[in-house]
């Protein structure tokens, strides 16, 4: 939806703005004239609402700038724009475009308090996205000349200038048709001058036209706006921060946010219940493992987490204590070692011997088994069901194979 607002100074109670709405491939639906407070119907259904702020409200300036952007551009602005305006700085929005090869750019300078009324205005109403454009870089600009527009308002005719893609200007002129169109001609300087004006008017201009030379009237329509919209880039709703966003349609997304919180809310209760599952077998298994190790050992206390150790301890001491060795433990993995090693023995090869969690550490005294003797002990370990394992040089780890530990 595109809306020419009237300028600042010709604004009252009861000031209407042209509008139009747009399709998605910019053909025309619906065109008026209403008041700003009355299009709440048109606005809440328009996917972007795009105001075009009159001439004489938004000053163009041309500056030099440093190489900055973003935060720090935003923060230079006023600096900058402060010795080319009448005003406070404090009271103006400021919203830079993008620089060109000289390292210019525009600068349009609003007042913040104006802008932020007509923003609001366009939210109390429901707007999704604004776009806040200075109307006169929306006027199509003609190659070599110069471009203008004239609208009568409330206190004046309204003039809308663009002499360059970036440059423009505003006045409001006195209700005087042939004056304003000198006024144009003589901002135009010696270019040709296209000027748009609407139906009721045209034929006045014209006729006025003949007396000054190089200018063109032609009939003002959406058209040429929309097109000149499409082109400009410096759009002054960022500026406004978090006064500008825009406005989020939450009624739209009320059943997705309401089915997304049902969707979490299943989930976090199927968590809990898998969990309280979960803890409640853990609870079970241990009481189990508690039972059984008590039944097996009455005097003895079982340590919480440490049940299968325990067990695996006594197990083994049993079956020491009946002939029968572990194959993990350091009896039968050190003699297991002294068979593999073979003649190796005899030579006192082995350092030292370390003992730890179910592993024989062993290690060799430097340069005494070379590689092919260290494959026939690992040979002969694994022919006993031990592997043997070089942690670093000279340090064999030799452990139970797996399935062999029992």
């Amino acid at each position: 939806m595109y809306i020419r607002h009237p300028a600042k100074a010709s604004t009252d109670s009861a000031a209407t703005c042209a509008f139009m709405l747009a399709g998605d491939g910019g053909q025309l639906q619906q065109q008026g004239s209403a008041a700003l407070g009355s299009l709440g119907q048109l606005i809440a259904g328009a996917k972007q609402v795009v105001l075009l702020l009159a001439a004489s409200d938004v000053t163009l300036l041309r500056l030099k700038t440093p190489p900055l952007a973003g935060a720090r551009l935003r923060a230079a602005l006023p600096g900058l724009v402060e010795e080319h305006i009448l005003g406070d700085v404090q009271d103006c929005l400021l919203a830079a475009g993008a620089p060109d090869a000289a390292g210019l750019r525009t600068v349009a300078v609003a007042q913040r308090a104006w802008i932020e009324v007509l923003t609001r205005a366009l939210l109390a109403q429901s707007a999704r996205k604004i776009t806040l454009l200075p109307s006169q870089l929306c006027l199509p600009l003609p190659p070599g000349g110069v471009v203008a527009a004239l609208q009568p308002g409330a206190q004046g005719i309204e003039l809308a200038l663009r002499q360059a893609p970036q440059e423009g200007m505003g006045l409001v002129l006195p209700f005087d048709p042939q004056q304003a169109l000198l006024t144009a001609r003589a901002l135009a300087g010696d270019v040709p001058l296209a000027l748009y004006v609407g139906a009721d008017e045209l034929a006045q201009y014209q006729a006025l036209a003949q007396q000054a030379a190089g200018v063109t009237v032609e009939l003002d329509h959406w058209a040429h706006w929309i097109a000149g919209a499409k082109s400009a880039n410096l759009d002054l709703a960022p500026a406004l921060g978090a006064a500008g966003g825009a406005a989020r349609d939450w009624r739209r997304w009320r059943w997705p946010l309401r089915l997304a919180a049902l969707v979490v809310l299943v989930n976090l209760v199927g968590i809990n219940l898998e969990w309280s599952r979960l803890k409640r077998e853990a609870a079970t298994v241990k009481t189990s493992m508690q039972q059984t190790f008590k039944a097996a050992y009455p005097h003895e206390a079982p340590v919480y987490g440490l049940e299968a150790e325990q067990m695996r301890r006594n197990i083994a001491a049993a079956r020491l204590q009946g002939g029968q060795a572990s194959m993990d433990d350091f009896t039968s993995m050190s003699a297991a070692l002294g068979e593999a090693l073979g003649g190796l023995a005899g030579r006192g090869v082995v350092a030292s011997l370390e003992y730890r969690e179910r592993s024989l550490i062993v290690r060799l005294k430097p340069d005494m088994v070379n590689a092919s003797a260290q494959a026939q002990v690992r040979d002969g370990l694994a022919a006993r069901k031990l592997t043997l394992n070089e942690t670093e040089p000279g340090v064999w780890k030799i452990s139970a194979a797996t399935g062999a530990k029992a």
